[in-house]
């Protein structure tokens, strides 16, 4: 996974009101969990974090191994959450969650098809159906993207999770969920049937 690093604050007034004024100062309200848990419950440090420190982690397609230094302290994270406004879609929280070296982690990894299908040479249109595929893993393991071949996946044919294996990966996303399929259009039908045509003549 890509890198990068993120500074933050620790904070201990974490009523409503405060976050609300944090939020008017350009500042995130986040949560970091890690091992430690109090009465069966995770443990949060809770900080702060600016917005223009958390945008380039949070509005992109890519995923990343966050370095959290918090008032000096620095942590390995990965983002565990993000809450946006209903309305206005601004962010409102982060939750990271904290890894090490020997624990595997679970997390969306997006998917990067390789290759022209068949089926879209044939005049079929590419489906895809899912974005990200979940894998757990030790989080050095990790890929920015999971690369899928499909230079073979003809018309009417789909790749499902089951189909799929990454060295070194379990992939959490139930076997059956489709991952890309090619649908048949108006150009392949009527070409699928010009070549039934002209096998029926040539016989």
């Amino acid at each position: 996974m890509k890198e990068i690093k993120v500074a933050g604050q620790k904070r201990t007034d974490l009523g409503k009101k405060a976050s609300k004024h944090l939020r008017k100062e350009g500042l995130v309200p986040c949560n970091l969990y890690g091992e430690a848990h109090k009465d069966g419950k995770p443990l949060a440090l809770s900080f702060t974090a600016s917005m223009s420190e958390l945008r380039k982690l949070v509005y992109t397609p890519h995923i990343y191994v966050v370095e959290l230094v918090i008032d000096g302290e620095s942590h390995t994270a990965v983002l565990k959450e993000l809450q946006f406004h209903p309305v206005t879609d601004a962010l409102l929280h982060v939750d990271f969650y904290e890894v090490n070296d020997q624990k595997p982690i679970t997390i969306g990894v997006p998917v990067k098809l390789v290759g022209l299908a068949q089926g879209v040479r044939d005049g079929g249109r590419m489906n895809l159906s899912i974005r990200k595929i979940n894998v757990m893993a030790p989080y050095q393991q990790i890929p920015e993207h999971l690369d899928i071949n499909v230079t073979e996946l003809r018309l009417g044919k789909s790749i499902k999770v089951g189909d799929l294996s990454f060295e070194g990966l379990e992939l959490v996303t139930p076997k059956e969920v489709v991952v890309c399929s090619i649908k048949a259009t108006r150009n392949s039908i009527q070409a699928a049937a010009a070549a039934e045509a002209e096998e029926a003549a040539a016989e």
